[in-house]
């Protein structure tokens, strides 16, 4: 079995694998502080309630775009699976080719989503990511990753709305009913998810318009499932784009 994680600003997702498909997945919160042992702990318990034979995991690859996690992280993996991990980033076989200006500064997320998509489908492509911050990203008509745009994502949108506005409540994120509300709760659902989505066609249109073509369009993210049913484009929702991105990567780099 192959043990894919990826370390998100506000999740760590673990999928294992057994061949090319997915047989458990789970999460927990990002906690910079917790050390290897208690990472390790947190990892076991996971994958004793879960039914997992530890002995079958022959393999590891991480993505993370949380540094000081990262070592930490991998010495848990070792300690419980026994596996040094692959972790994604320079010297590691991706098999994207990288049109930016600088490709050392690409973050592995992005990296494991352009090859998910790729691979699984039909390009140009437009990838949503939906998490902590918002990116949209471009695969041309040769699967080559030419970049894309980021913005402040739903949460911290949110976030900043309500920390700064004293008389603004907290939500729960749910879209509302109608774009024009008359109370204020469903007066900021419109405006963050009916907007999110507004915001994400327009860039869809410009992306298309710039590119002089029609573009498959994928979405993945915590969010998605709230944002995309709102969008008037045709838009797929994965939510394993990184992780599926992991784990062909790790196939084409396990005999190094």
């Amino acid at each position: 079995m192959l043990l894919c994680t990826d370390v998100g600003n506000t999740n760590i997702k673990f999928a294992l694998y057994e061949n090319d498909k997915q047989i458990v997945k789970v999460r927990f919160s990002t906690e910079a502080k917790k050390t290897d042992d208690e990472l390790a702990v947190e990892l076991y318990t996971i994958f004793h309630i879960n039914n997992v034979d530890i002995n079958k995991i022959d393999g590891s690859i991480i993505s993370s775009v949380v540094p000081v996690v990262t070592e930490a992280l991998t010495k848990a993996i070792k300690t419980v699976t026994g596996n040094y991990s692959i972790v994604l980033g320079p010297g590691v076989k991706s098999g994207l080719d990288l049109r930016i200006d600088n490709p050392s500064t690409l973050g592995s997320d992005i990296v494991a989503m352009c090859v998910a998509v790729k691979e699984l489908y039909s390009c140009p492509a437009i990838i949503i990511g939906l998490g902590t911050a918002t990116t949209i990203l471009y695969l041309n008509e040769k699967k080559c990753y030419c970049g894309g745009a980021i913005s402040p994502g739903i949460g911290i949108s949110l976030d900043a709305l309500t920390n700064h506005g004293a008389l603004l409540p907290s939500i729960e994120l749910q879209p509302p009913k109608k774009v024009i509300n008359t109370n204020t709760e469903d007066c900021i659902r419109s405006g963050v998810i009916l907007g999110t989505a507004s915001m994400l066609d327009g860039m869809i249109d410009r992306y298309n318009e710039e590119a002089g073509v029609d573009s498959f369009v994928v979405a993945s993210g915590g969010l998605a499932s709230v944002v995309i049913g709102n969008c008037k484009h045709d838009i797929i929702v994965n939510d394993d784009l990184v992780l599926e991105g992991l784990r062909l990567i790790y196939l084409k780099n396990k005999k190094r």
